[in-house]
This record gives C-alpha cells, sequence and structure tokens, in this order.
C-alpha cells in the first residue's frame, strides 16, 4: 500500500477517534449541564406557579389559567397540582409531544431524562396544595444535537483539509523518493543522472546525497575504464604523430574489406608518398619534415569528413608514406579525389623543396572483394611507381579488372529505381548467437538483396555505393523497413536493421520512420534498428532519435563499434541494447594478444553498466573460443553461419 493511501486511511482513523472520543466527552459534559438546566427549568416554573397560585388557592379556574399559560409558553412535560389533604389532582397538564429532529438512536444513546420541580401552595402558614413540573428533554435533545452535528462536519471538514494538505505535503516531500526510484531504473538502463535538486529533509537529503555519490562513483569507474580502452585502441592502431590509423589497422581494414562479405564493396586503395623526404629532412630539419607530415595527416582528416566517406580509413604506414582505403569509390570519382588532394599536397610546399617535383606522388589501385592483399597493394605500388616514373602528372591509376563494364551511373540508377519503386527486394538473414551456446540464436541480422532487370539477386556491397551516390539510402532504409516489418507480420522472431546515415542526418527521413513504427505496435519487441558508430548524429539528435525509438517500443543498437571508444561515456544514456564490436578488432583476436587486452578492456567498461557485447565477424573456432572465454555475450559471422534466405 503506498504511503498516500496509508496517510489517508492514517487521517481517517484518526477522525473517527477524535470524533467518538470528542463527542463522547462533550455529551457527557453537556448532559450533565443539561440535566441541571432542566431541573432549574422545572424548579424555577413550578417556584413561579406556586406564588403566583397562592393568592387564588380556592379559586380552581384561575389555578387552571395560570397552569394552561405557563405549561403553553415552555418546554414542559407535564404540570400537575395537587391538594395536600387528599392527594386529589385539581389541575393537569401533560404534553405528548416528541422531537422530530432528533433521530430515535440519538435519544436512545444519550438517554436524557425529564427533570423535575416541585412548590407549595400556602393558606396563610397551612399547606393547602403542591405543584409539581416536569420539564421536557426534547429541546435540550435538539441543541445536543445540533451541537454534535456541528463537531462532525467540523472534524470532516478539519479531516477534508488534511487530507489535502497531507497528500500535497507528503508528494511534495516524498518526490525526491520518485526522482531516486528513476534514477535506479535509468541505471538499469545503462544511464547515470545526479539528481539536481537535494531536499531540505534530513533523512531524504542523506539518501539523496548517497545516490547521487553512488552515480558519480559509478559514472567515474566507467569513465576511467573506457579511457583505459580508448588508450590501449591509440597505442594498438593509431600513429601518433599524424593522429591516423598506423600501419597494422590499414592491414586489418584491407583484409576485412578484401573478405567476401555481405556488405564489403569494390573500391580503390590510394598510396601516398612523400618525395625524397630523406633531403627534407637535411634540408629542412626534422621539426619542419615532421610538420609537414602532420598537415599531409590533416588533409587526409578532412577528406574523411564527409559522411558518405565514413567508412574509408586513413593511416601512415611509415616515413613518408600514407594510405586512403576507399571501398564504393568509383573509377571517375577517384580521379577527382587524386586531383583533389595533389593541389592541396601542393599548398603544403615547404621552402627548401624543388619547385618541379611534386610533394608527393599518389598511386591509385582497384580493388574488389575476393582478391589477395598482396596482389592489391602490388597494383598500388605499381600504379605509384608508374607516378613517380611520368613527370605529367603525379598520381595514376590502374584498373586490372572492369566490375560491370556496360553499366555506368545511369544504368545504375535506372535499375535501382525500378527495384525500389517495384519492391524488387529480398531479405536476406544472418544469425546472431551467444557465445557460450551457439545453438541459442539471440536474433537474426536483416540483410538486403536487390534483384536486377535480369532477376539476379545482387548482393547489398555491390549496389550500396551506388544508392549512396544517388542520394537514396534514406529511401532504401524505408524499403527495407517496410519490408522488414511486413516479414514479421508473417514470421514473430527477433530482427535487427542497419540505418544508414543519411536516415539519421535528414529529419523528415526520421519522422518518416518513426512514423512507421508508431503503425506496427506489435513488432516493436521484435526490432533492434542498429546505427553505426562512423555515422554517428550530434548528441542532442541522437538523444531525440533513441528517445522516439524507445517511445514507439523499438529498441537501439550500435554496430561495428571500436573505432571511437572514447564516445561509450557519451551513449550511456541511450539505453542501447546491446554494442556490436567491429571485425577489425576480432580479427585473428586468438593469436594478437593486443587485440585481447582491448576486448577485455571494452568488456570490462560495458559489462560495469550491464551492455551486451556482440562480435562481428567471426570467422574461425579459435576467435569464437578467445570470445567465449571473455565473456563476450555473443557473435555473428561465416562461421556461425552465412546470410541467407528466410528458412520457415
Amino acid at each position: 500500500m503506498s504511503l498516500l493511501k496509508q496517510l489517508f486511511l492514517a487521517i481517517c482513523l484518526f477522525l473517527v477517534v477524535a470524533f467518538t472520543g470528542s463527542f463522547i466527552a462533550g455529551v457527557e459534559s453537556s448532559r450533565a449541564q443539561l440535566l441541571s438546566q432542566l431541573r432549574s427549568h422545572a424548579q424555577d416554573a413550578a417556584t413561579a406557579l406556586g406564588l403566583s397560585m397562592t393568592p387564588h388557592v380556592d379559586d380552581p379556574a384561575m389555578i387552571e389559567l395560570m397552569v394552561s399559560s405557563i405549561f403553553d409558553s415552555g418546554y414542559f412535560a407535564s404540570i400537575r397540582v395537587m391538594r395536600i389533604a387528599d392527594e386529589q389532582v385539581i389541575v393537569e397538564r401533560r404534553s405528548t409531544t416528541t422531537t422530530e429532529t432528533v433521530p430515535s438512536w440519538f435519544a436512545s444513546l444519550v438517554n436524557l431524562q425529564a427533570q423535575g420541580g416541585d412548590a407549595l401552595i400556602m393558606r396563610g402558614w397551612e399547606q393547602v396544595a403542591r405543584v409539581e413540573v416536569i420539564s421536557h428533554p426534547q429541546f435540550a435533545l435538539a441543541k445536543l444535537w445540533d451541537s454534535a452535528i456541528g463537531s462532525l462536519l467540523w472534524l470532516l471538514l478539519c479531516g477534508l483539509l488534511s487530507a489535502i494538505l497531507g497528500g500535497w505535503l507528503l508528494r511534495t516531500q516524498l518526490k525526491p523518493l520518485d526522482n531516486m526510484v528513476q534514477q535506479a531504473q535509468a541505471i538499469t538502463r545503462r544511464e547515470f543522472f545526479t539528481l539536481p535538486h537535494v531536499p531540505r529533509t534530513p533523512e531524504l537529503k542523506r539518501v539523496v546525497l548517497a545516490m547521487n555519490q553512488m552515480v558519480e562513483k559509478l559514472k567515474n569507474l566507467f569513465a576511467e575504464e573506457a579511457a583505459r580502452s580508448e588508450k590501449l585502441r591509440e597505442e594498438a592502431y593509431q600513429d601518433s604523430l599524424t593522429g591516423l590509423a598506423n600501419r597494422r589497422l590499414f592491414d586489418i581494414n584491407l583484409a576485412n574489406q578484401l573478405a567476401v562479405n555481405e556488405q564489403n564493396a569494390e573500391g580503390y586503395l590510394i598510396l601516398l608518398r612523400v618525395n625524397d623526404l630523406g633531403g627534407l629532412n637535411k634540408r629542412l630539419g626534422g621539426q619542419r619534415t615532421d610538420a609537414l607530415i602532420a598537415a599531409i595527416g590533416e588533409q587526409l582528416k578532412r577528406l574523411l569528413d564527409q559522411p558518405s566517406r565514413a567508412n574509408w580509413l586513413a593511416s601512415r604506414s611509415r616515413g613518408g608514406e600514407f594510405t586512403l582505403l576507399a571501398p564504393g569509390l568509383a573509377g571517375e570519382d577517384a580521379d577527382r579525389l587524386a586531383l583533389e588532394l595533389s593541389d592541396g599536397l601542393e599548398s603544403l610546399r615547404q621552402t627548401g623543396a624543388s619547385d618541379c617535383t611534386p610533394v608527393a606522388h599518389l598511386g591509385i589501385a582497384a580493388f574488389r572483394p575476393g582478391e589477395e592483399v598482396n596482389h592489391v597493394i602490388s597494383r598500388a605500388d605499381q600504379a605509384l611507381a608508374q607516378a613517380q616514373s611520368n613527370p605529367s602528372k603525379p598520381w595514376e591509376r590502374l584498373d586490372d579488372f572492369n566490375a560491370l563494364p556496360s553499366q555506368g551511373l545511369n544504368d545504375w540508377r535506372n535499375w535501382i529505381d525500378e527495384a525500389l519503386n517495384k519492391s524488387k527486394l529480398q531479405l536476406y538473414f544472418q544469425p546472431v548467437v551467444e557465445c557460450a551456446d551457439i545453438s541459442k540464436v539471440l536474433h537474426q541480422k536483416v540483410l538486403a538483396r536487390l534483384l536486377d532487370p535480369q532477376g539476379e539477386a545482387v548482393a547489398a556491397g555491390r549496389f550500396l555505393p551506388w544508392i549512396e551516390r544517388l542520394g537514396w539510402a534514406a529511401r532504401f532504409d524505408l524499403a527495407m523497413l517496410e519490408h522488414t516489418l511486413d516479414h514479421l507480420a508473417q514470421h514473430p522472431y527477433p530482427v535487427a536493421l542497419s540505418l544508414s546515415a543519411a536516415t539519421l542526418r535528414e529529419p523528415d527521413s526520421q519522422a518518416r520512420m518513426v512514423a512507421i513504427l508508431k503503425e506496427h505496435p506489435q513488432q516493436a519487441s521484435l526490432m533492434t534498428l542498429e546505427i553505426d558508430e562512423r555515422h554517428l548524429p550530434p548528441p542532442a539528435e541522437l538523444e531525440r532519435l533513441s528517445q522516439a525509438l524507445h517511445d514507439a517500443g523499438f529498441k537501439l543498437g550500435l554496430q561495428h563499434f571500436g573505432g571511437r571508444f572514447s564516445l561509450i561515456g557519451n551513449l550511456t544514456h541511450l539505453g542501447l541494447a546491446y554494442l556490436k564490436v567491429d571485425g577489425t578488432y576480432i580479427r585473428a583476436i586468438d593469436q594478437e594478444s593486443d587485440k585481447r587486452l582491448f576486448i577485455e578492456a571494452m568488456f570490462r567498461a560495458t559489462n560495469s553498466i550491464d551492455l551486451p557485447l556482440i562480435a562481428e565477424m567471426v570467422e574461425t573456432e579459435g576467435e569464437l573460443a578467445v570470445l567465449n572465454e571473455l565473456g563476450i555475450h555473443g557473435a555473428m559471422g561465416r562461421l556461425i553461419g552465412a546470410p541467407a534466405p528466410w528458412k520457415a
């Protein structure tokens, strides 16, 4: 029972006890007083009649007139005049009047008896007659009843006011308890916030301060683990001079990009080499040369600022050698990018460098999933060598294959538009399982195939770059969402669906998506929407999106996580369902101890707030065994199961 109900019942019980006690005490006090008044009233009337009748003791008519006059003007039960000698009644008047305003039960409860008085009528010194007067208690009962009703109404009014004021006061005083309940529930949702208003009540103040201290402690512990994990990641995968990825992270990403994967796309690898780095060191000094290398790193970082390039990777291999991995980049776009990069590099020309030689040369090589890593790097090295031997331009592009020689942008636009308009879209599903027991499926990851004009299913890695280039990513997301909701209506099973950066950036697309979700509350518990760590919107927009999804009943997850682990502190209040760790940090984790240390630190940080981790791109039994040993909750990848149509 709530405190408010307990207070209400306590007030009611108090009123009953108070009214009962007050009534009994008041009735007893009033009863004694009224009895005294009734006796006095009767005696006064008898004395007055006795004195008035003395001159008319022998006139019965006058005696009767006096008795009637007194009887009719007062509250009397009876008035009787008796002759003393023979006890004969001379005159008698009685009343049968009852008090209609007083309930019989009240009269019985009070039991206010009639009181009498008497006086003698004299003839000289002789006692001739006796007057007996009995007062009727109806007047006293009526007064006592009115007093009881007044007391009851007053107590009820006081009780009502006490209940209202007490309820308001209780709600006000106990509001910090409600806030603490919300604070505790937020902790279970991996959200940490302190209560800004500390109550003045000492008892509640101590509790609120203790809760705030606990939350701050949890936040600090989590921040420490996040900082430790971020430091490990930087030491293992980041170049200290430029802040770009190092050669190790580049090798891992290139290997992952060349793996045959549902979402891997063709693209280009760009090698950048600064000319005569040793000569620059001698002519300019180490400090200015380092500044040049850092400036080149900033140029590459600016190239990655565009949302469509969030999955690109810029790295510094060693010395003056840089790489740019650009999946989804088309040939003509690669030429424009090389020209833009060359112009930017020329603006960094240092005094003392040769004016006739470019600051750096670029080698551009195409790649596609399924190729060997060394083949792609050899092709890029060959392109770089050709660029260095060609004084006419500082870059060279090599394409040893042409994926779709007959299809250009217009061809892709036409058939993608037709596929989306005519719902030529197929859903594929990839299982996500528990690491401890791969027979337990957590959910199915939803992937897409588009049917080309010949009716063949095209993997996402081939058409997604073109969809991004055409600006139809949000349109594709909505089509996938509708297809997935239709699938869930027929096959209710937990699924996860990715959202593109365009949907996160465009308010109209978000509004349409949320409207569609609200129309399907039955499927809310079965769907988790995933956003890419590389495509996160600003914190305020992300919080609004998270709140809208939670209001609609759907869950939110984060995929490809790990590249910006420092962001984890800003994500705790979103109530994420899970984090999917990028496959870059999972590949060969059983063979590379630093990856294991990084994932272990990540697990400690997320486990402290009960946030599950799911590993992406698990390819070997050794990787799965290490993940299970570390306590990672789930896994997905080719080892677990390849994408396939739904099997009923």
